[in-house]
Order: C-alpha cells, then structure tokens, then sequence
C-alpha cells in the first residue's frame, strides 16, 4: 500500500502532521502511523482552552495492536477538538488528513513551525525507519 504524504503538510519524528492556516495549526496523525496501529478503536484528546507544550503528549490513540501516545508538534492553546472522532474513532484510519484530524492549536510560538519536517524529508525519515 503507497503511504500518503500530502506536500502541503509538516510533520514530526513521532508521525503528528500538521496544517498551518496562519497561526492556529490543525493537528492529526499520518496516514503511516494509523496504517503502523492498525483499527483504531479510541481516542482521548485534551479540552478546548487546554495549553500544549511542544514534544508533550497530548492525547492517546488505541488501536487493537497497541496504545500510543499522542505528542503536540508545537506549542499554545487548543481551540478546537475534533468531537466527531471520538465517537467514531475509525475515521482516522479512513480520512488522517481530512474528517481524521484531531486538534486545531493557537500557536504560541511561531517559531516552532521551523522545525517540523516537509513531506520530501518525512518520506526519507520513513524509509530510513522501515530499512
């Protein structure tokens, strides 16, 4: 199966992908990490108004294989929470990139975004991984 990377996106070493639209930023997990945790069964994400700091985990996603941490890609304060995704948690496996997404992020730093990577350097980091 061809692993999709969209190239509008940035992404992180724990497999976080996100949407800058000024400064809040939409957050989901990729399309290689729901295909690596198989179905997933739940989610747990922070509140509306919660503040993230960069690297700090986030949330939880539980797949029938295992449960994995959730890490923030960038700091500041969560504005919106995906609620759909709880009750339906398999639409991350459906749509990562779009009905999928988790998170929208006022950012605090903008600064942050710089060290995320592009696609072209997620698709190398990902074979480098699975070599």
């Amino acid at each position: 199966m061809a692993i999709n990377i969209p190239e509008d996106l940035r992404y992180t070493r724990e497999h976080e992908w996100v949407r800058l639209n000024g400064s809040t930023a939409i957050v989901g997990i990729t399309d290689y990490a729901q295909d690596q945790l198989g179905e997933i069964v739940f989610v747990e994400l922070p509140d509306e108004g919660e503040t993230l700091v960069k690297d700090d985990s986030f949330g939880v996603v539980e797949s029938v294989k295992s449960v994995s941490d959730i890490f923030s890609p960038l700091s500041g304060r969560v504005t919106e929470v995906n609620d759909p995704i709880l009750d339906s948690p398999e639409t991350i496996n459906e749509e990562p990139y779009g009905e999928g997404w988790l998170i929208k992020v006022e950012l605090s730093d903008a600064n942050e975004t710089e060290g995320l990577m592009t696609a072209e350097s997620y698709r190398a980091y990902i074979k480098e991984e699975t070599a």
